[in-house]
């Protein structure tokens, strides 16, 4: 018997698994057998590619809370409003409404609370909790504000984290931070003196460290510590009172309390928008 691989594919199950198919062919050979188990042996280890490259490209976190409307448009142009317990992957432009605060746990136990009006691109997301030289996470802020709180990535692998933003790139050791840029639309946030933030890049450290670098210059901050850099500027260090808290917020700018509980009071749904 000489089996024959024809074609391989992989794609989603109703279920949301990924299904891997194979049409294989048979015809009489007179090969000996060690032959047939050389091919078999090739197989397998295709097919174990294969299916590290589906994993890979699989879901990089899941939304935990929920307050209000988020969306995702997808790499290949569609749309949808995601819910509770939803699944967010690699290539997703995750965006907040007005008033919505989201918390996304990534699967390697990092997590980022968005706030309103964000967009947040996954643009990379590469895990194995056994293979640490693969780590890689690229998130793209483009507008808005975020919480981080780093993962295992983040914390054994210092240089595979980065985040985007529009005035500069964060790079995290193992830390919980804030971002915040505001574009004309900060006048429901306040910085540290009561006022309404100027238009920039604001962050601060609630504890480990970022270095927050760009064209300019690079500047690393510690717990406690405030930071601001706009285009053209490069990143520095600013009095506490000038400072906007996300990260280390005690009640000024902080999100409902359930978005960080356990039980939000959110419906569950997901639907597919057309455009």
């Amino acid at each position: 018997m000489n089996a024959r691989l024809r074609k391989t594919s992989a794609y989603p199950s109703s279920t949301g698994r990924t299904v891997l198919r194979l049409e294989v062919s048979a015809g009489a050979t007179k090969a000996p057998a060690v032959k047939l188990r050389v091919v078999a042996a090739g197989l397998a280890a295709s097919l174990l590619m294969l299916i590290a490259s589906v994993a890979i490209a699989g879901d990089a976190g899941q939304v935990m809370n929920l307050s209000g409307i988020l969306a995702v448009k997808k790499e290949d142009g569609t749309s949808k409003l995601l819910s509770v317990k939803s699944e967010v992957q690699e290539g997703d432009l995750l965006t907040t409404e007005a008033n919505t605060y989201a918390r996304i746990k990534f699967i390697d136990g990092g997590e980022v609370v968005l706030r309103p009006g964000t967009q947040l691109k996954i643009v990379s997301y590469r895990f194995a909790e056994d293979k640490p030289q693969s780590d890689n996470i690229l998130l793209s802020m483009l507008k808005g504000g975020l919480r981080a709180v780093s993962g295992l990535i983040g914390k054994r692998n210092h240089d595979a984290a980065r985040y985007n933003m529009p005035t500069a790139t964060i790079g995290i050791r193992g830390t919980d931070w804030g971002a915040l840029y505001c574009q004309n639309d900060c006048g429901g946030y306040q910085n540290n003196e009561g006022k309404t933030p100027a238009n920039g890049l604001y962050v601060d450290v609630a504890s480990g460290k970022i270095v927050v670098s760009n064209s300019q210059g690079s500047q690393e901050f510690s717990p406690g510590q405030f930071g601001f850099v706009n285009l053209g500027q490069p990143p520095v260090i600013v009095p506490p009172g000038l400072g906007v808290p996300i990260s280390t917020d005690k009640g000024t700018n902080k999100p409902p309390e359930g978005v960080l509980g356990n039980q939000p009071n959110q419906k569950d749904f997901q639907c597919t928008v057309d455009g």
